[in-house]
Formats: C-alpha cells, sequence, structure tokens
C-alpha cells in the first residue's frame, strides 16, 4: 500500500500490561497472527491478517503504565511540520518527533480537548497493509466532550474539509478531498465521567455478533450493540485490560445513509 496523503489514518497500535493476553484475545476475535518481538524497538510486535500488516501492541515503557487504549496514527508528510502546526493550533506534543530505524519518524500528540494521536512519517513501514477487510482497520472516530476544540483544531491541522451530519445527533465527519477519513462524535453524559476523550478505532469482522460472542466469551465487556446502520453492523466493545474499539460488519448495511451538511 503507498503512503497515504496527509491527515490519512494510516496505523493503529496499544500499549498493553499484558502483551500476550491481548495477543490472545485479539487473535481469538479478529484472526490477527503476530511477528516475532523486536525487542530493539521496545517489545514492540506487528499483527497480521494473511501475511498484510493491520496493527501492533507493546508493553508501555516505564512511566507510561495505566488504562490500555488504542492509538490511531495520521499520515504526515513531514512530522516536524505537523508538530508545529499542533502547537501552533493549541495541541500539546507528548513525544516529539522521533526517527524509528529505517521504518519511519513518529509523535504522540493530545489536541485541545484532550484527545491522544498520532503521527506516521513513513519510511520502509508505510503503514496498514490492508483496510477494510476482516481483521483489518476501517474507520475511527473522535470522541470529545468538547467538539468545537476537536472542530477547530484538527482542520487546521490537517487539510481537512468537515461535514456535519444532520440530525439530533452532534457529529461531523472530516473528508479528504472526495474521501472520508475520520468522524467526530460529542460524548454525552451516557459516557461514564471518569472516561477520557479518545479515539475509537473500528476493525472490520465478517459477523459483528460472532466476534462479540468472541469478545465477551474472553473476557471483554459490550459496551454497545450489536446495531444495525446504514454503515453496517456493529458493536463497541472494551477488551479485558480496557481498551475500547469497535467492530463492524460492513457488508450488513441497513437503511439510507445520512444526509451531512458543510459545516461552518
Amino acid at each position: 500500500m503507498a503512503v497515504q496523503p496527509e491527515g490519512s489514518p494510516c496505523w493503529a497500535d496499544a500499549m498493553f500490561a499484558d502483551v500476550e493476553a491481548a495477543k490472545s484475545f485479539y487473535g481469538d476475535v479478529l484472526g490477527w497472527t503476530f511477528a516475532e518481538t523486536s525487542a530493539e524497538f521496545g517489545d514492540y510486535t506487528q499483527a497480521f491478517v494473511d501475511g498484510r500488516a493491520v496493527a501492533a501492541v507493546v508493553p508501555p515503557m516505564p512511566g507510561q503504565e495505566g488504562t490500555s487504549q488504542w492509538c490511531l496514527y495520521l499520515a504526515a508528510a513531514d512530522a516536524a511540520a505537523t508538530a508545529a502546526r499542533i502547537r501552533e493550533n493549541g495541541g500539546e506534543l507528548l513525544m516529539e518527533p522521533m526517527r524509528v530505524g529505517g521504518f519511519g519518524t513518529m509523535c504522540l500528540a493530545r489536541d485541545p480537548g484532550g484527545v491522544v494521536f498520532g503521527l506516521w512519517q513513513a519510511g520502509t513501514h508505510e503503514g496498514f497493509g490492508v483496510t477494510a477487510e476482516p481483521g483489518a482497520y476501517c474507520w475511527a472516530e473522535v470522541f470529545t466532550r468538547e467538539p468545537e476544540k476537536s472542530d477547530a483544531f484538527f482542520p487546521a491541522v490537517f487539510p481537512y474539509r468537515s461535514r456535519e451530519l444532520e440530525g439530533e445527533m452532534d457529529f461531523r465527519v472530516y473528508d479528504l478531498g472526495e474521501r472520508s477519513v475520520l468522524g467526530r462524535m460529542r460524548m454525552t453524559d451516557d459516557f461514564p465521567p471518569e472516561m477520557p476523550p479518545y479515539v475509537n478505532v473500528y476493525f472490520s469482522v465478517a459477523d459483528c455478533d460472532e466476534a462479540v460472542a468472541r469478545a465477551t466469551a474472553r473476557g471483554g465487556v459490550l459496551r454497545f450493540g450489536p446495531m444495525d446502520t446504514p454503515f453496517g453492523r456493529f458493536a463497541a466493545i472494551s477488551d479485558p485490560q480496557g481498551a475500547n474499539f469497535s467492530v463492524i460488519d460492513l457488508a450488513r448495511t441497513t437503511g439510507e445513509l445520512p444526509r451531512t451538511a458543510a459545516a461552518d
């Protein structure tokens, strides 16, 4: 897969206190296989579907122990320049741009509302080897209690065009050209007050209900769904170590796509 345009979701990884347990869980739920652990790069372990890279798991670095969570990386042609725009628009750098061997350059950041995300400037590792197929990444949404901050920040840092979903739900879509690449959802009172804002990553599955059954049988917690939508049948899950993610059967769609309007 070629290097993605600036702002495209291009990779996802998560830190787990128990990496072997995470590998067992996601291997069962999403059908992942795993590469050998790379001690040179902090025991970073890539996951694959049919031999194509889809994500990675890694133990926490000293001082970063805490609740596990998925991190979505957005493509950057020049990580240093994008990091500068993050600062200029009220964001915070949690990790300055850092070269990872010949694989590329990474950076971790937080938007003004507290949403953590990553940057990836590709080297030999271009990102996802496949998307939208069962077991692979297919979509993501910024979940925030301060949507006005995210709506100002992300289109200022990346070349996004913002569209608002018509209806009662406070939801926007960020587009790159003609392609929708990211959603933005206001966190309502349905979310526990202690839950921080985050990026919810969706993985495609062949059968949503079966994936939920496997996840809950392995200690995962069903947070929402399964629910039929015009985009597919999906469910929100927390894995046994607390990382939130969603699964979606893209082939099982119901109803008409919602209308959107250009955001102010």
